[in-house]
């Protein structure tokens, strides 16, 4: 029963998909849902943004290692990466009117720009794909019995159709029937679980108080640290175009701030649920757990608990990993075909071409992601990589882009290569701090830096 319900929810995501695709007329609406999303639709699909493989698996098996210190990246940081968009991104870019946020480094600074955006945008997904088709082939191991790489290989394809039919449209129609699902599914597993262990007190009384540390000490190196794992998310998703596009397929500039605020809340909130339920499952399955933190939830939920609550389990988590998965397909391809390809045309591309355009780029992405899934499997390194790159090389350009108006395309050049240059060398000399805070200064370096040195010119495009 377990299998089929699984086989049919896949089957019901397609057939939506088919549906949405029908709404797909132009490649803003395939890109954007045509700017046209109601405060419920945009605040589902933001708050499905991250709530995928590295929640339910990643967080909850690190959370279990080292407490609330070892989570603040996920999912607090996420959190506050929705929370600052609403704050200072959300209204000014949108007002702007753009497809993608490549679109953003163009208008401001210059086609230059734009190109060497891009390039730090797009690769970055690939990484964040690989860790949710993973996590979707672990469930069908688990479920199926068949090889991790024959499930990657199966989720790859169902998430790449719907993606490649709808677009946009398809993801929020989608985040919104998951989202649903995910919040139900969740609360009745923690519910049923702390039953089981006799109670919520009961559960929590068992649990080391240095758990739940999550205040860094008064040394310079542990707050550092500290600060280092909130920007990961926090500061390194701002400048992600998964992040821009469900923000910006809002129907208003007020409803995309607003969905921002709703989304980090419900995030916040619903994201705790998993750090209880491994906490749950280590109170009563403790020999599980140690095996594989990864592998523990879903292992425990097969062999030890009803059939129903096994469907609401993996229902709601094959709608948080196939939400997000969508999303970050969708993300680097309009990257690629709007702001890589399109300039570097000589052609002028119709908008049916464009779309066209779109679509074959989401299948590339795919396949490449599916083969870095099938040779890695650590679903928090996966994100996390992901982040840190943009964090170093775009958030900098970004910001003073929007709130500094003697920011010059040379700056912002330099800032992209400064930063991601100095990430890529403390990495490869196994630098002991971590490495995405000195290269995230050497890209504020550059941005200011090379805006003094050469905003006499006024090369820039305010």
């Amino acid at each position: 029963m377990l299998l089929a319900s699984i086989i049919g929810y896949l089957l019901l995501t397609l057939f939506v998909g088919w549906l949405a695709a029908r709404r797909v007329k132009t490649s803003g609406d395939f890109m954007l849902a045509g700017r046209s999303l109601p405060l419920m639709l945009s605040s589902a699909a933001l708050f499905a943004t991250w709530f995928g493989s590295e929640t339910v698996f990643g967080a909850s098996s690190e959370f279990l290692k080292g407490g609330l210190y070892a989570v603040i990246e996920d999912p607090f940081g996420a959190a506050l990466c929705l929370l600052l968009f609403g704050l200072f991104f959300a209204r000014k870019l949108y007002r702007l009117n753009l497809l993608t946020l490549g679109d953003f480094f163009k208008v401001r600074f210059g086609r230059h720009t734009e190109l060497v955006a891009s390039v730090f945008l797009a690769p970055p997904y690939v990484g964040y794909i690989a860790a949710q088709l993973v996590a979707m082939g672990l469930i069908l191991n688990v479920v199926a019995g068949i090889a991790l790489w024959q499930g990657v290989v199966i989720s790859a394809v169902v998430v790449t159709l719907y993606t490649y039919v709808g677009g946009m449209w398809a993801i929020s129609v989608t985040d919104f029937i998951q989202s649903i699902i995910i919040i139900v599914g969740m609360l009745v597993l923690a519910l049923v679980l702390a039953q089981q262990a006799g109670g919520v007190s009961a559960v929590l009384q068992q649990v080391p108080p240095e758990k739940f540390k999550f205040l860094p000490g008064f040394s310079g190196k542990e707050i550092i640290g500290w600060l280092a794992a909130w920007s990961v998310l926090g500061l390194g998703s701002i400048p992600s175009q998964d992040v821009f596009q469900r923000a910006m397929s809002s129907g208003s500039a007020r409803t995309a701030e607003l969905s921002c605020y709703y989304a980090a809340g419900l995030y916040l909130t619903i994201a705790l649920l998993p750090l209880f339920i491994s906490l749950c499952a280590q109170h009563l399955y403790p020999a599980q757990v140690l095996a594989d933190a990864q592998l523990a939830l879903p292992v425990m939920v097969m062999q030890h608990t009803h059939i129903t609550v096994q469907v609401l389990f993996f229902g709601s988590l094959l709608s948080a990993i196939m939400s997000t998965t969508s999303s970050a397909i969708l993300a680097p391809a309009a990257i690629l075909s709007e702001n890589l390809i399109r300039p570097l045309s000589r052609a002028q591309l119709s908008d049916k071409q464009m779309l066209w355009l779109t679509r074959l780029s989401v299948v590339i992405f795919s396949m490449v992601a599916t083969v870095m899934a099938c040779v890695r499997s650590n679903i928090y390194e996966l994100v996390g990589e992901s982040s840190i790159l943009s964090l170093v090389s775009l958030f900098i350009p970004l910001g003073f882009g929007l709130y500094w108006k003697r920011a010059t395309a040379a700056g912002a050049i330099l800032a992209m290569v400064a930063g991601s240059v100095c990430w890529a060398v403390l990495r490869l000399a196994a630098w002991e701090g971590p490495a995405h805070v000195p290269a995230t200064l050497a890209s504020l370096a550059g941005m200011i830096g090379g805006s003094l040195a050469t905003s006499s010119t006024h090369d820039n495009k305010s």
